[in-house]
């Protein structure tokens, strides 16, 4: 749908970027954000379409960070088309593709060819991270330089760390020069070697290698020296141990430049949920233990992590919220536990989820908010060339999203638009959902059907 104008009617306007707060009409011309008004206007002004948005919420597009479309090379697992498609469901307007495609976004053919394939096809914007190293293989970088003219947003080697110190101490010098960030996955393999979930008690209940903390906390430890002795930009993926999470607040009060995130299923499921019981513990071992849905890395972690990263994201130790979206086919994940892939398919359930944190009083709805708008937007700014994302004010792209925090519904993976149907709250209830997203002044969900924008 796209019109002279669309004015958003009865909602309450939340960006924390701007400090609002409100009732307040919200009035779009073209692609960008015309006026966020003082009051709330009656009925829309001649010639916009309405949205009405009456108990609802406002905010800016959702942006996310760390996303897998799998394209090209996968295909069987998502799309751009289908990811993007996904995103919009869930009120993201931009997300940010990681390099583990086949080819490997290593070099700028391939950054061209995502970019290409996502003006085609994607309902809403992608940006490219591009590898650290060639192949992803940790042997020897990549051209940074290329790939940050190539509109790459930062440079990762996903799943794969950058086990080797000098070549991590190597990327993050040469990427200081572009003003860019690395993305480390903080993993040291050699305490990992054929884990399959969090070490503790569930682990050795049902039978299976356990994954330590320090496997991660370490790794943190180590890139936030090589940060101190390179001056780099360093952004940790997925933290999950709360032994991280000590290692990044003293990086930040020396004043480093160091970011962090979280994922959903790290700030809402423990490790009792791979007994397949919904996150129930009955004491034993029943029929659905060994849920592969819940298989992700790093592994789901204590109550005791989930308490700990809630209260960083809280206390802005940890800067925002990223999916970690990873579609897979189903032959990946029904199979047994030690087989199946590491990943959830989350971007569509992935605001309902965390909004529980809100609904708990764990997490004030701004600050929710603001961890997964203004804050990576302002993780984005260096690599957008001044693009503002995540903010809602005159003149800034059209980008907004609209929920209602009170509207119960139940998870089916079926009715997903992600290829990726594996997700552990198959069958749970979640309260709030996505019921608009517009994107460059385009509504592209509607609550009943995604438009593309190629």
């Amino acid at each position: 749908m796209k019109s002279k104008g669309i004015a958003i009617i009865g909602g309450r306007v939340i960006d924390p970027s701007q400090d609002i707060d409100r009732l307040a009409t919200v009035l779009i011309k073209g692609d960008k954000i015309e006026e966020i008004t003082a009051k709330p206007l009656a009925k829309a002004p001649d010639g916009y379409d309405v949205v009405d948005a009456a108990d609802q919420v406002v905010t800016p597009g959702f942006i996310d960070v760390h996303t897998h479309l799998r394209e090209p090379g996968e295909e069987h697992k998502e799309t751009i088309e289908t990811g993007t498609a996904a995103a919009a469901r869930g009120g993201f307007t931009t997300i940010c593709a990681m390099p583990n495609t086949d080819p490997v976004q290593d070099n700028a053919n391939v950054i061209a060819a995502v970019l290409k394939l996502a003006s085609d096809f994607a309902a809403v914007r992608v940006l490219p991270i591009g590898a650290v190293t060639l192949g992803r293989r940790g042997k020897q970088l990549a051209d940074m330089a290329e790939l940050a003219n190539a509109g790459v947003i930062g440079f990762s080697d996903d799943g794969d760390p950058v086990t080797d110190p000098n070549l991590m101490r190597q990327a993050l010098l040469y990427a200081s020069g572009l003003g860019l960030p690395i993305m480390n996955h903080p993993q040291e393999p050699a305490l990992t070697r054929g884990a399959q979930m969090n070490e503790g008690p569930i682990a050795n209940r049902l039978g299976l290698t356990g994954w330590p903390n320090e496997a991660e906390s370490s790794m943190v430890a180590r890139d936030v020296e090589l940060v101190a002795l390179t001056g780099g930009r360093l952004h940790e993926c997925h933290i999950s141990a709360r032994e991280s999470i000590h290692a990044i607040r003293r990086a930040k009060e020396r004043g480093l430049n160091v970011t962090a995130e979280v994922t959903p299923h790290h700030l809402t499921l423990t490790d009792t949920w791979v007994l397949g019981e919904h996150g129930e513990d009955s004491g034993g071992v029943g029929a659905t233990a060994y849920d592969t849905s819940t298989k992700v890395n790093p592994p789901l972690r204590t109550q005791e992590d989930v308490d700990a990263v809630i209260a960083a994201l809280a206390d802005g130790t940890i800067d925002l919220i990223a999916t970690d979206h990873a579609p897979h086919a189903q032959t990946d994940k029904i199979c047994t536990y030690q087989e199946a892939a590491n990943g959830i398919a989350n971007l569509e359930t992935a605001f309902a989820s965390v909004l529980s944190l809100h609904h708990s009083d764990a997490l004030s709805l701004p600050v929710l908010i603001e961890r997964m708008t203004a804050a990576p937007g302002r993780f984005l700014s260096a690599a957008t060339g001044g693009t503002e994302l995540g903010i809602l004010k005159a003149g800034s792209g059209a980008d907004v999203t609209i929920f209602d925090p009170d509207v119960e519904w139940t998870v089916d993976p079926s009715e997903m638009a992600t290829l990726g149907k594996h997700t552990p709250l198959a069958g749970t209830s979640l309260k709030g959902r996505v019921t608009t997203t517009i994107f460059g002044g385009t509504v592209v969900w509607d609550g009943t059907a995604v438009a593309s924008i190629g």
